[in-house]
């Protein structure tokens, strides 16, 4: 039978067999009969695991153990050696540690023979029988007792954690610090398959505890591994709320003791400065830029592309700022309606990215959550008036840092009473949701068959002489052309021609957004965030701030142990505004300097190499200024900063830092494939050269902005209306381009739409 835990002396005591009597180790003879006795004693030493010779090399582990009952301390031979046998000695090995409690039945008895050499008892006993068993109490070690490469078992207050997050291996990853009543500070990490296996944390404070953890010294600094038969329990660490384990497990143990160890820490916690630092904020107390927690109820959500889900969700309070409503269509959003909630201010559109999607997909419409590091900031509505307040957006950005994600709750949580009694008030509201489809239409998006167009009521012409969603802007003097004809065309051409879109790529039209090289003509996708924060983490990794005698330098603590911030300067712009300085930045985060950038016109991301300043890889953007990001390209870049030169510039624009730098700065533009179809034939043309006069939108400026992207969106819901057919779109009058290009030796015919516009209203 394997080693079996307990957590109370009480529960130990209960494990005695009716049958049996438990005897002191003082009274021990090899007369005595075991088949009716049973030690109770603490581990005070334990061996490695062995093999036997005696034994044919069966595994064997000796240890010793002490008589627990005070009134035996004064007698001889109180300690007695043990020697365990088969996969009773590999299980004990593993479960049970020095200073735990071990209750010892099924034992046989026989002489020591290192009862001369080492005074023990004269006796010792073997646990070789299948009937043999082991109960062992666990002991749990305060933070500042920890030695390195010892498993051990732990009880402490949460001080910081990450949700479980895919690791570079197969494993989730759970990080953790706690602490105790000792005040010293462990990190903690957890590595599982199983996202059900990770601890249940839902908030600082909350009170957890760890069996058989590892401890291992890494910079300088003890930290806790999980190792084999781990095992994590949680509970809310509020006082005088009910001490329910919050586990996965079906076989935890939880007595008495564990009671009492919860309520202690409980109290000395709430007496803790730090634990008031709860960063839970309702959405009446939310301000513009803030990052902070919030406990919510999901009222809806929708797949907005494939790294972004909306959750549209609701506290009961109401924002002071008007929130921003995220366009979509109704029968995209899963979920309950939220149009009285949306009209009285109530509802949050929360956008959730990257590596978050996981936790989002599965979430249903009616479950409580917690955001953890939520991002508010200040946008633009569609079509809003310059002279109108700014909404308020929300985002879950990607990454990690400082907690970021977001998790479940069980409606049965304590943390949800208060949040229950505030969504009870609005429980009315549910009748007014239930409004008419043309409200519901002026409220989630304008119907592609609703846009005005010249002539709209002209419905007896022909298929191809209604209106047209486009404008030629070109001075052509030529006919209109069938796709069939162009196609037969022999290029170079500029033609009229009329068309559908049947199709066009790339379907998620943030990908349409592309970084060309003027120099060497390279295209690329602009790169996600993931890979642009890596290139900052591990710039970060052990920089040390650069000394450059041009540069005047001020550093800054970052809230990562070890890790500094510096912001360098030259020093002929020190007494500049800001929107006139060129600000080097070293040592942050991605999602540090775009907070920094919200302040500052002109950011450079920098790191330290043997002491010099230099440009950090350029796969990251070599300038921030406000919402836009400028990239460089590898190939052409001469990086000639090591000899800098900033004088004699008035502005200092993006041309003017690349030059200043030595990089070629790539310009953004926007790439679509359109495949076009009218009564003749099919023909697939980009729009590339002529793509922001296309949109009425600069290229750049849809880099930083939202809105400009969802313009860009919208056009193309009204070009390709989702679910429509081939008939139910709008023509488009477009100027043709015919071309030809190499393509492995062979000339390749294209197609470019030119001179043309989406007509505004």
């Amino acid at each position: 039978m394997p080693v079996q835990k307990v957590n109370d002396s009480s529960d130990l005591d209960a494990k005695v067999p009716p049958h049996l009597q438990c005897t002191s180790i003082t009274s021990l003879t090899t007369t005595s009969e075991p088949s009716h006795r049973c030690v109770k004693a603490r581990v005070v030493h334990k061996g490695p695991v062995i093999s036997c010779v005696q034994k044919d090399g069966i595994e064997m582990l000796r240890a010793e153990i002490k008589e627990e009952d005070p009134l035996q301390r004064t007698a001889e031979h109180t300690s007695i050696n043990v020697i365990f046998f088969g996969t009773l000695a590999k299980d004990f090995s593993q479960s049970a540690r020095q200073g735990d409690v071990v209750l010892l039945a099924d034992f046989t008895i026989k002489k020591s023979p290192s009862f001369l050499r080492d005074k023990l008892h004269p006796c010792q006993l073997e646990m070789d029988g299948k009937d043999a068993c082991v109960y062992a109490k666990y002991t749990y070690v305060p933070l500042n007792n920890l030695k390195p490469k010892t498993v051990v078992n732990i009880y402490g207050v949460v001080t910081f954690f990450k949700q479980p997050f895919p690791s570079k291996g197969s494993d989730y990853c759970s990080t953790l610090k706690i602490t105790d009543q000792t005040d010293v500070k462990v990190g903690c990490n957890i590595f599982s398959k199983k996202l059900e296996d990770h601890p249940v944390i839902f908030r600082v404070g909350d009170i957890i505890r760890l069996h058989r953890f590892k401890t291992e010294m890494f910079r300088d600094s003890m930290s806790l591994l999980n190792t084999y038969g781990w095992s994590t329990v949680t509970f809310d660490g509020t006082i005088d709320s009910p001490v329910v384990p919050r586990t996965s497990s079906k076989s935890f143990h939880f007595g008495e003791s564990d009671i009492r160890m919860v309520l202690e820490l409980r109290q000395w916690a709430a007496n803790q400065s730090w634990i008031s630092n709860d960063l839970t904020v309702s959405l009446s107390s939310v301000q513009p830029g803030m990052y902070f927690d919030l406990t919510c109820q999901l009222l809806a959500k929708a797949v907005m592309d494939s790294r972004c889900i909306l959750l549209k969700v609701w506290d009961g309070t109401k924002c002071r700022h008007p929130l921003l409503n995220v366009a979509v269509a109704s029968d995209a959003l899963e979920g309950e309606s939220t149009v009285a909630k949306d009209r009285m201010n109530l509802t949050a559109n929360v956008l959730v990215y990257d590596n978050h999607l996981e936790v989002a997909r599965d979430l249903k419409p009616g479950t409580f959550l917690r955001f953890y590091n939520l991002h508010t900031l200040l946008q633009r509505a569609p079509d809003q008036l310059p002279d109108q307040p700014e909404h308020l957006s929300f985002h879950l950005h990607g990454g990690t840092s400082y907690g970021r994600g977001l998790r479940s709750l069980p409606a049965e949580s304590p943390a949800l009473q208060s949040l229950k009694s505030v969504l009870e008030k609005h429980v009315d509201l549910d009748v007014y949701d239930e409004v008419n489809d043309g409200t519901l239409l002026e409220i989630w998006y304008t119907p592609p068959e609703a846009v005005v167009l010249p002539n709209d009521e002209e419905t007896d012409t022909e298929a191809d002489s209604g209106p047209s969603y486009t404008v030629r802007m070109c001075e052509h003097n030529t006919r209109q052309l069938t796709l069939a004809r162009v196609k037969r065309s022999t290029p170079p051409l500029s033609c009229h021609v009329r068309a559908r879109v049947k199709k066009y790529r790339p379907q998620q039209l943030y990908q349409c957004l592309k970084l060309f090289c003027s120099n060497c003509k390279t295209m690329k996708d602009v790169p996600d965030d993931s890979a642009v924060a890596k290139v900052f983490r591990e710039s970060a990794k052990d920089s040390q701030p650069c000394d450059e005698q041009w540069a005047a330098t001020s550093s800054a603590s970052s809230r990562e142990p070890g890790r500094t911030i510096s912001m360098h300067i030259s020093r002929d712009m020190v007494g500049e505004s800001t929107h006139m300085q060129l600000i080097f930045v070293e040592g942050t985060t991605l999602d540090e300097i775009c907070v920094l950038s919200r302040d500052y016109k002109n950011l450079v991301p920098v790191r330290s190499v043997n002491g010099r300043m230099t440009l950090m890889d350029l796969t990251a953007p070599f300038l921030f200024s406000g919402d836009k990001r400028y990239y460089g390209c590898k190939q052409c870049s001469l990086n000639t900063f090591q000899n800098p030169v900033f004088t004699g510039v008035e502005t200092w624009d993006e041309q003017a830092v690349a030059e200043a730098l030595g990089v070629q700065l790539m310009q953004y533009r926007l790439l679509i494939q359109f495949e076009l179809e009218d009564q003749t034939d099919t023909l697939e043309a980009l729009l590339w050269e002529n793509a922001e006069r296309f949109f009425h939108v600069s290229a750049v400026d849809a880099s930083g902005s939202q809105d400009l992207q969802d313009k860009i969106q919208t056009t193309m819901d009204t070009i390709q209306p989702p679910d429509s057919s081939l008939e139910e779109r709008p023509w488009l009058d477009l100027c043709l381009s015919v071309y030809t290009v190499k393509d492995d030796d062979r000339n390749k015919v294209c197609y470019q739409i030119t001179n043309t516009e989406i007509k505004e209203e």
